[in-house]
């Protein structure tokens, strides 16, 4: 018989499972390596190179064409570079101690109001348009709930700080994703987004809890009036965000 003859005593089976665990053991690296595309080098909580960067190495460049000519790039050469000289100090002397604020953390951008060093340019569908838009342009209509436009906004401490003057919409998604308010002049006046997770529509008004009455003069703006940015979204997020905690001083008290 062929495979008496041609194999003899050789083990098919142990062959097989020997060569499953390779391929197993090289898949394993190929996505680790691959998973390194981002983040790495890695860095201790100070920037600094980490001492001990991993059993893998860090792959070589890969180069990814973008699209709705947005050219290329390269990673992990090219990687989004961290934000420094952050306004933080240590709480601790060991690594993996959360860092304190010097400043003012809303203005900042540190901590639960945080933000990262985003693409300054709209998010776009798989069209090249830019997702998010106003509704003024009658795409869109409120088919069910609470249509908030003409409604005041309310800050935690029950004042009044601007009026709702549109929603801005996910198109692709078909989501309302920011609201728009033009704000008093106590509140430094001018039209600012608010997300509409952070929003509660309730009795008449926008409630926004994270925010007291003096936190919406620092509201960040965007620059244009029917578009609004990748970085401008994580900055006016990270601001409302923040608010829970940096809001005030009673906030960040311990609580007994």
């Amino acid at each position: 018989m062929v495979g008496v003859n041609f194999f003899g005593n050789f083990d098919l089976a142990s062959l097989s499972i020997w060569l499953f665990w390779i391929f197993f053991a090289l898949l394993i690296y190929y996505l680790q390596t691959e998973n390194m595309r981002e983040g790495y080098p890695l860095e201790n909580d100070d920037g600094d190179a980490a001492a001990n960067q991993g059993p893998f190495p860090v792959p070589a460049d890969k180069t990814f064409l973008l699209p709705h000519g947005q050219g290329s790039k390269k990673v992990p050469s090219q990687q989004t570079p961290e934000r420094a000289d952050l306004p933080l100090r240590r709480s601790a002397v060991s690594e993996g101690f959360p860092f304190e604020p010097t400043g003012d953390p809303m203005l900042d951008g540190v901590g639960p109001a945080s933000w990262a060093p985003r693409q300054d340019v709209p998010e776009v569908d798989h069209h090249g348009h830019a997702k998010i838009r106003p509704m003024n342009n009658d795409t869109f209509r409120i088919s069910a709930g609470t249509d908030p436009r003409g409604l005041p906004v309310v800050s935690a401490d029950k004042v009044q700080v601007g009026t709702v003057t549109d929603l801005w919409v996910d198109e692709a998604e078909a989501l309302v994703r920011y609201i728009a308010y033009e704000r008093t002049a106590e509140a430094g006046g001018g039209t600012r987004l608010l997300p509409m997770t952070l929003a509660r529509i309730t009795g008449g008004r926008v409630m926004v809890k994270s925010l007291y009455a003096h936190n919406f003069a620092g509201v960040p703006a965007t620059a244009s009036g029917d578009t609004v940015t990748k970085l401008e979204e994580d900055k006016i997020c990270g601001y409302y965000a923040g608010g829970h905690l940096y809001a005030s001083q009673r906030r960040q008290d311990a609580v007994i």
